[in-house]
């Protein structure tokens, strides 16, 4: 590296390379070098596994999106105070009013949901969750994180990437980037979607600037989990084998010449990856093989469970068999956005996501998985005090309620709070960034080291911001 890096700044000594190095263009000069080196040297095989920054504490994530914003006044944070002032305007000591669709002006709208305590730690959980309620010892539950997005196409994209506009890598790109994979028969990010498209689509899951390798694979149901994965009929494992041979002597041959083309050796190994997922992909998304009493576990004897039921069961067997990410969406195209009729929106989407949940933790847990799987719950925002069209509320960035489970994080406790009413985050505000720069150091990953040069730019996970919260898991 120091000859390459003499050769290009023209140095003839190495008391004058380090005189270049030291000075500030010089030491600019250095990173880009050295990144442009990491760069060339990772797309060789952009997916060989890589050792974290500090000893992880999870090995995978399970991030369960509730897509549309769940009302965590209604769910895990209960607000006697809202209900005492329902029906009334929002007092002045709380501050100016704020909403996403113009309902500051309406009067508070109290929860009727009924409360109650659960496990050792006593943790309060409403009568939407009675079977995730079960497992709240195992829940470290973050009440207040705050974002800022205002609707759900640019709070989708925040949760997930960090920034409101799309074009950065999504979370599972970066932990892909920073960790590659466990499994080389699976993709190490996957998405499993319901039965609509998600709001603002491929983005969320995009690999944005970072090469497309480490973007997340969607998984559909059914026997053709991956499009386009299938062989042609009447083309034979073998004669794909011998095809795929063939390819790659071809493009050995071409690039025997050119050792500085590592895009060509990527390509090789991406065609690697699509023949053994052939024969791998299909067996993972396998349930058949699982015994009745697990699949009752997970609601899939319930129809209006059975697809996120899957979905969850699919995410533990591919946990299970080294995939990193898993990325589950409930709801798809907003389906928890309650702006109207939050008693049959939330009544359905909770009774849709309640038991797979519960299931999810128990199987994990049992399994001896759960200690290095990160489970995260929560979605692109929390729901305001207020009441919109008499009985919806409006969308609140401002201040919501997620939660982790196993992975390091600490079961049976609260980090932070809303105010009195649940409109703004008030005792140590979360902020995306900081939820992001959480999850990575569960995975052994350090935000603030974990760059891509884009642009003469070190790009990071949390853009310019982003602030650890110990209390997750000390």
């Amino acid at each position: 590296m120091i000859d390459k890096l003499r050769h290009h700044w023209q140095v003839s000594s190495r008391r004058e390379f380090f005189a270049h190095a030291g000075s500030g263009l010089g030491a600019m000069a250095l990173a880009s070098l050295l990144a442009e080196d990491k760069s060339h040297a990772a797309s060789a095989d952009p997916l060989a596994s890589r050792q974290p920054h500090h000893a992880p504490k999870a090995k995978s994530v399970i991030w369960l999106f509730m897509e549309g914003g769940p009302s965590h006044i209604d769910l895990f944070d209960p607000k006697p105070k809202l209900n005492e002032l329902a029906g009334q305007p929002m007092p002045a000591s709380f501050g100016k009013p704020i909403t996403a669709m113009g309902t500051a002006s309406n009067t508070l709208m109290g929860s009727p949901r009924t409360w109650k305590q659960y496990g050792k730690s006593g943790a309060w959980v409403s009568n939407w969750y009675p079977h995730i309620a079960n497992h709240v010892d195992d829940l470290c539950i973050l009440r207040s994180c705050w974002a800022n997005g205002l609707n759900h196409v640019g709070s989708v994209c925040q949760m997930n990437t960090g920034d409101i506009l799309a074009g950065r890598p999504s979370m599972g790109a970066w932990v892909t980037y920073g960790l590659g994979a466990a499994n080389r028969n699976l993709p190490t990010f996957v998405v499993l979607t319901d039965d609509r498209e998600v709001i603002g689509g491929p983005k969320n899951w995009s690999s944005g600037f970072l090469p497309a390798t480490f973007q997340g694979t969607q998984f559909r149901q059914g026997d053709t989990p991956i499009l386009h994965l299938k062989s042609p009929k009447g083309v034979s494992t073998e004669q794909q084998r011998s095809k795929l041979d063939f390819l790659k002597e071809l493009n050995q041959r071409w690039s025997q010449d050119k050792p500085e083309d590592t895009e060509l050796e990527a390509r090789i190994n991406s065609y690697e990856l699509a023949y053994k997922m052939q024969a791998q992909a299909p067996e993972a998304v396998d349930i058949s093989r699982e015994s009745e009493r697990t699949k009752a576990l997970y609601g899939l004897d319930d129809p209006d469970l059975a697809a996120f039921g899957t979905n969850c069961l699919l995410a533990r067997r591919l946990v299970e068999r080294g995939v990193r990410f898993v990325e589950l969406y409930c709801g798809s195209g907003s389906g928890w956005d309650a702006h109207s009729n939050i008693e049959g929106n939330h009544s359905k989407w909770c009774r849709v996501s309640d038991r797979p949940i519960a299931g999810l933790l128990a199987d994990l847990k049992q399994r001896g998985l759960l200690d290095d799987t990160l489970v995260v719950w929560g979605g692109e925002f929390g729901r305001t005090p207020f009441n919109e069209k008499g009985n919806g509320r409006d969308h609140n960035p401002w201040g919501f309620t997620t939660w982790m489970a196993g992975g390091g994080a600490k079961g049976g406790r609260y980090v932070g709070s809303t105010d009195e009413i649940g409109l703004r985050a008030q005792e140590k505000p979360i902020h995306v960034h900081d939820f992001h720069a959480s999850i990575l150091h569960l995975m052994g990953l350090d935000h603030l080291r974990l760059t891509y040069m884009k642009n003469g730019r070190a790009e990071r996970p949390t853009i310019v911001g982003g602030n650890l919260v110990p209390e997750i898991w000390t």
